[in-house]
């Protein structure tokens, strides 16, 4: 606090003592222009009674006056020293250390404290420490603290002093040398408002979708007999299920159900990991598969409407990501529960039929295409852009495939399509070119990803509002906004399948030739290792109708053949596996004298399989400033589970991430740290 000005009052009682100087300079004046003794004489008369009564009554009235300001400041000072005391509000005075100078009644009443106490304030609150006194140079905090049973707000104000001594309740508090400041501490009781406040949070509505994954397929081979009773079963344990929840669910369709509840119940659905999902998948009553659910959730909407719209979000994102999974959307993010099953295959085409016909519909209305798939393209991606461009050809347009890395292995496949083997010089084009092409009548379509960040161009993605996603994996919180047509399989082996299925559909006489066929059949014989990870009955008929338009085993062998580099540090990797808990193998591929070595890292990830004991593996690969993880397993170990906790994704047998701004040995040791814990938790078993 700045200094008070002092002197008003002396100045103001001295005033008609200064007035009788002015009087005696006034008399001098008269006397010097009049030069008349006797005006000299009684003027000089007159300021000497007017300066004896003015002294007088200055001598008489300065003590009198003094001692009421002294009785008044006395008064004053006790009335607010009484006020401060049994101030209804807690207060008290900190030193800059934190430790507690003063503390008024209200205050030791709260936290049953001594008014002498004179420790640290983090023995009260432990959430005021010397990091946020530190704050308060610039401006006020405010904190929340606690005490038994009750919720506090602490607002913390520096006071700055004049004085090194501080008078509080008539005792002079020393500060030190050097303190120039104090903390002042008010708390509010927010109690009521916050229990207010969760209420109304508890009582928000909670809208949810239900889906039964695979009814057709499950139904179609149980018994007539049968089928009431199963739908009568899924029905009930839906039903028990929710029941703790005071739920209500309402039937939409035959495999379809709408559910509301309040929000307090969530918490306690997310601590089972919604056990529903693995009791309907034990549900057995004559039917032979097993039967999966999908739940989209929606929370904390403002309205009944956006609520509703959070939990389509939701359910398409679990559809998406292949079903037999819980997903919570909320306005900051999603939350995934489930995942353990493996993702159903579908028997039936009729989705891939629906958007074969969509998508030539989306061709036909506009005047070109660019195609892309994700950086650091692989044979499944160029193989479904390949189809893609075998499809556009088909309807007359010019198609244009992104690529920015030709690598080693890509490159025998590229070299197919030049110019003297009948193909247009722009088919296969950088990003820049992409972007000077690009305009409102390009159909972009991107293969092989889902992640707007993963693509080989993402601004060609912001320039274009008609987009089109074919992909094959889960997909996750980042994904592409608003695609005109988004057809996302997970139980696809690849990308390749995919355009396999729908080119059957596209158009009746559609014209692929063998070297196209090869490059498709290659995009999932490389997803595949080899027809033996992730394989289906579509898979192999998309590869028998690849085989019956001309595709040769024998030249995708050849063209997928590898360099002797290659080779060696595939085989170096093998070499220096590390085998983590006897279970993991561990190992980096080196980045030098390796034209492809995220390519590498993958082979040798499967190579690592083959290894007795080895349930799951692990390869790591610095490259161009990222650190590409490559991660496989056989059948009991969910590696798309470890890849999520990194920020990646992908297939329970076939999973990946990149990590930036990370070191191998540090990235290892995240990994190592992410195995321990889900070993920890029971999310992995060996």
């Amino acid at each position: 606090m700045e200094p008070t000005k002092r002197g008003h009052i002396r100045l103001y009682l001295r005033g008609p003592l200064y007035m009788a100087g002015l009087l005696a300079i006034a008399d001098i004046i008269l006397f010097c222009v009049y030069s008349d003794w006797r005006i000299g004489a009684g003027g000089a008369a007159l300021v000497g009674l007017y300066t004896i009564a003015a002294g007088t009554y200055y001598a008489i009235y300065n003590r009198k006056l003094r001692e009421e300001i002294m009785a008044f400041a006395v008064n004053y000072g006790t009335v607010q020293r009484y006020l401060l005391h049994h101030f209804q509000l807690p207060y008290a005075l900190l030193d800059e250390s934190g430790r507690f100078l003063w503390m008024n009644g209200k205050f030791c009443e709260d936290t049953g404290k001594e008014p002498g106490y004179s420790k640290s304030v983090t023995t009260i609150f432990p959430e005021i420490t010397r990091e946020v006194l530190a704050k308060l140079t610039d401006k006020d905090i405010s904190i929340k603290v606690k005490l038994p049973k009750r919720h506090l707000l602490a607002q913390l104000k520096r006071l700055e002093i004049a004085d090194e001594r501080l008078e509080s309740d008539g005792t002079m508090i020393s500060l030190g040398v050097g303190m120039g400041s104090v903390v002042s501490l008010m708390l509010f009781d927010e109690t009521e408002l916050d229990e207010t406040r969760q209420l109304y949070q508890d009582q928000k509505l909670v809208a949810g979708l239900i889906y039964i994954d695979n009814y057709e397929e499950t139904f179609e081979s149980v018994e007539d007999v049968k089928r009431s009773m199963l739908t009568a079963i899924i029905d009930r344990k839906i039903s028990r299920y929710f029941r703790d929840s005071d739920a209500i669910i309402r039937k939409l369709e035959r495999d379809k159900y709408f559910m509301i509840f309040q929000q307090k119940y969530l918490p306690k659905l997310e601590e089972s990991k919604f056990s529903i999902l693995e009791d309907i998948k034990n549900t057995k009553a004559g039917n032979e598969n097993e039967i999966t659910l999908s739940i989209g959730i929606g929370v904390g909407a403002n309205s009944y409407a956006q609520s509703a719209e959070y939990a389509r979000a939701a359910i398409d994102l679990a559809l998406g990501r292949g079903g037999a999974q819980a997903v919570i959307k909320d306005s900051e993010g999603v939350s995934y529960y489930g995942m353990r099953g493996r993702e159903v295959e579908k028997t039936t085409r009729v989705k891939s039929r629906v958007k074969a016909q969509a998508l030539r519909e989306m061709m036909e209305a506009k005047e070109k295409v660019i195609v892309m798939g994700h950086k650091i393209s692989d044979e499944d991606a160029f193989g479904a852009a390949i189809g893609v461009y075998c499809a556009a050809r088909q309807l007359g347009k010019p198609c244009h495939i992104v690529l920015n890395t030709i690598t080693a292995t890509l490159r025998p496949l590229t070299e197919l399509f030049t110019v003297e083997a009948g193909y247009p010089d722009d088919m296969i084009i950088n990003s820049g070119q992409a972007l000077e092409m690009v305009n409102p009548r390009t159909l972009v379509m991107v293969v092989d990803t889902n992640r707007p960040s993963y693509t080989e161009c993402p601004e060609l993605l912001r320039r274009n509002s008609s987009i089109v996603v074919f992909d094959h994996h889960r997909q996750g919180d980042e994904q592409i906004q608003n695609p005109i047509l988004s057809y996302v399989e997970p139980y696809a082996s690849s990308a390749c399948e995919m355009i396999a299925e729908t080119l059957q559909y596209f158009s009746e006489r559609i014209r692929i030739e063998p070297r196209e066929a090869d490059c498709i059949y290659a995009g999932i014989l490389i997803d595949t290792n080899n027809f033996m990870t992730k394989t289906g009955v579509r898979t192999f008929e998309a590869a028998a109708y690849l085989k019956r338009i001309g595709a040769e085993v024998t030249r995708v062998r050849k063209m997928l053949r590898e360099d002797m580099s290659s080779y060696k540090a595939r085989a170096e990797v093998v070499r220096n596996a590390e085998v983590y808990r006897g279970a993991f193998a561990i190992s980096v591929c080196d980045a030098l004298g390796v034209e492809s070595p995220t390519v590498v890292a993958a082979q040798a990830a499967n190579e690592l399989l083959n290894i007795v004991g080895i349930k799951s593996s692990i390869v790591l690969t610095k490259y161009a400033g990222k650190i590409y993880v490559s991660a496989r397993s056989i059948d009991e170990i969910n590696v798309r589970e470890i890849m999520v906790r990194l920020g990646g994704g992908g297939h329970i047998n076939v999973a990946g991430a990149q990590i930036e701004g990370a070191q191998i040995e540090e990235a290892r040791r995240m990994i190592k740290h992410i195995l321990d814990d889900m070993l920890e938790k029971g999310e992995i078993e060996l």
